[in-house]
């Protein structure tokens, strides 16, 4: 426990507790009394622009009202309407053309007046005079807002919802005959466009779901964009009211020109939304306070300990293979004496690196020697062996033949190339055509073989006796283990990958079973023999070199019984330039 309070206690912690602790006082302190005194300020401001929001909403309804009764008292007051209603209300028959003379008059005002979406004109006996159809205006309305019309005595009486046109508003009044001492001369039925009534935009105020419902002197809904029961509404005097599971504020605005009530709903929480936006701000304050605080107690404990990060660094990139020295800093002498014993041990360990890499260098090329020595012999022994069996029954052109192939073969394999043992594709092919030669005339008819290769890539050069020991196995392994015909197929053609190539080497003989297939694979990764008398050293040859050579891995082999089998690898178009950077690297190294 001592321990861990020894290594806490260092200039760099202290720095920062005392920081931290200072900027948590501080802020705790601003944001109680900031927070506190501007909430109660938005709160108040909120409510005092609601209030506000509905006495701009009372006076513009107004204004509304009484545009729209005076569009409809110069309909009733015009002297040719009342003259027309005077002569209904007497018994007489109104001609059509007078009813046209009315509908002219009518549709002019109509089309002066802004809201209006029509005028309809109806006799004391409901019958309507414009427009000019028989429609009654019992069957339009219902009949109590004929009476409330009655009642009214030549005001406006507000009915709502058009029945025929949702998006219209109907209004009525009774027309008096100013002659007859305004005695009742029919009805002005208004249809007013919904939108000319509409309440102030909701987004003006930046109040999400506020609802807004205009009640008439009777305390009947003539407005309203809240879709569920007005009745809890209209009958609560409280000044919160719960609907729906969210509480909302009341505010209510009586019209003293038109009686009208406007009533605001407003959700509680979006007076206190304010207040949210000023806790994310006091929040957001002091996350930026502590990065402040944060950055300059890193700023300075970096400044102390940065020669020790430094070193630090410097030590890290040897995991990375790199062991490099670490200039030397100023600082004090513990950190100096860190710094050079560290450079010291860089300087060692280089050089015992360097020693293992020149000891891999020679290990590495005496194994490849040791390889190329194996295989050759080895192939000396398969091809002395075919020669014996390609002496029966052969003339002297046949044997001339056999001779000048084997010189060719043994010429190849034992001649040292300017540049080592890498040769080209085309070269090797060579060497193949003329083993072939030999092979064929031992086994006549029984054994073809093709090959399928690009031009191009007769160019690209790999090791020597790289592919020969593979169609030599084919050879032994395919045709020399079955009585019918067997073809033996090379295919070089690019690998999947745009910078290699895939040399395959395949035969159509008996093929091998799952279990010796497995046992032929494991002892190739062991590098074992793979059967008795040598018969499979040269597949494991191969692979071997194909790892020492490409530093990947090598062989692919496949096979089925009475299917034959299928050997493959993929070298790099470029192998001869990365072996021998790969070999300058280990020797820099």
């Amino acid at each position: 426990m001592f321990s861990r309070l020894h290594k806490w206690n260092s200039l760099r912690n202290q720095i920062l507790v005392v920081f931290l602790v200072v900027m948590l006082i501080v802020l705790s302190i601003v944001s109680l009394i900031t927070f506190n005194r501007v909430s109660t300020l938005l709160k108040n401001n909120a409510e005092k622009q609601i209030h506000q929001t509905a006495v701009e909403a009372n006076g513009r309804l107004e204004s509304l009202y009484k545009q729209i009764s005076t569009s409809s008292k110069l309909v009733m007051t015009n002297d040719a309407i009342q003259r027309t209603l005077t002569k209904a209300n007497q018994g007489e028959t109104i001609s059509f053309a007078e009813r046209q003379q009315l509908e002219g008059i009518v549709t002019t005002m109509q089309a002066t007046t802004n809201g209006i979406f029509s005028f309809e004109l109806y006799t004391d006996t409901m019958n309507r005079l414009v427009p000019i159809d028989d429609t009654n205006l019992v069957t339009r309305l219902d009949g109590k807002w004929i009476k409330q019309a009655d009642k009214a005595n030549g005001r406006l009486v507000w009915i709502g919802d058009d029945p025929s046109n949702s998006d219209n508003i109907l209004a009525l009044r009774r027309v008096n005959l100013i002659n007859r001492g305004f005695e009742d001369g029919g009805y002005l039925l208004i249809s007013i466009y919904r939108g000319y009534l509409q309440f102030a935009d909701q987004d003006a105020t930046n109040i999400k779901n506020q609802y807004s419902i205009l009640l008439d002197q009777d305390v009947n809904p003539l407005l309203s964009n809240f879709n569920g029961s007005l009745e809890p509404i209209i009958k609560s005097d409280a000044p919160t009211i719960t609907l729906d599971n969210e509480e909302y504020m009341v505010t209510k605005q009586t019209s003293h020109e038109t009686d009208w009530t406007l009533v605001i709903l407003t959700p509680v929480k979006a007076l206190t939304e304010g207040i949210t936006v000023l806790r994310s701000g006091i929040i957001i304050a002091g996350i930026i306070g502590f990065i402040i605080f944060l950055i300059s107690t890193l700023v300075l404990s970096t400044f102390i300990t940065r020669p020790i990060v430094k070193l630090t660094k410097t030590m890290q990139q040897a995991s990375a293979g790199s062991l490099t020295l670490n200039p030397s800093v100023t600082a004090v002498n513990e950190i100096n004496e860190l710094n050079s014993t560290y450079n010291q041990l860089v300087k060692e360990t280089n050089h015992l690196i360097k020693m293992v890499y020149e000891k891999e260098i020679t290990r590495s090329r005496s194994e490849l020697k040791a390889l190329q020595a194996q295989i050759n012999p080895h192939f000396l022994f398969n091809t002395l062996d075919a020669l014996k069996w390609s002496l029966e029954d052969k003339d002297e052109d046949d044997l001339a033949e056999l001779v000048v192939a084997m010189s060719n073969l043994f010429r190849y394999t034992i001649t040292k190339q300017d540049d080592g043992d890498w040769v080209s594709i085309k070269a090797e092919i060579k060497h193949i055509e003329d083993y072939m030669e030999i092979m064929k005339m031992r086994f006549g008819d029984h054994l073809k073989w093709n090959l399928d290769m690009p031009c191009e890539l007769g160019q690209v050069r790999i090791p020597k006796l790289l592919i020969q020991p593979l169609v030599e196995n084919a050879v032994l392994h395919g045709a020399g283990n079955t009585l019918k015909p067997c073809t033996i197929s090379v295919r070089i053609q690019p690998a999947k990958d745009e910078d290699s190539l895939e040399i395959v080497v395949e035969d159509d003989g008996p093929g091998m079973n799952q279990e010796k297939l497995d046992s032929i694979k494991q002892a190739i990764q062991s590098g074992g023999v793979i059967s008795k008398g040598g018969n499979g050293m040269a597949i494991s040859n191969v692979h071997k070199r194909l790892e020492l050579y490409y530093q990947k891995s090598g062989l692919a082999i496949k096979s089925e019984e009475n299917r034959g089998t299928k050997v493959s690898f993929v070298v790099p178009m470029k192998g001869e330039e990365n072996h021998v950077e790969y070999k300058d690297d280990l020797s820099r190294g």
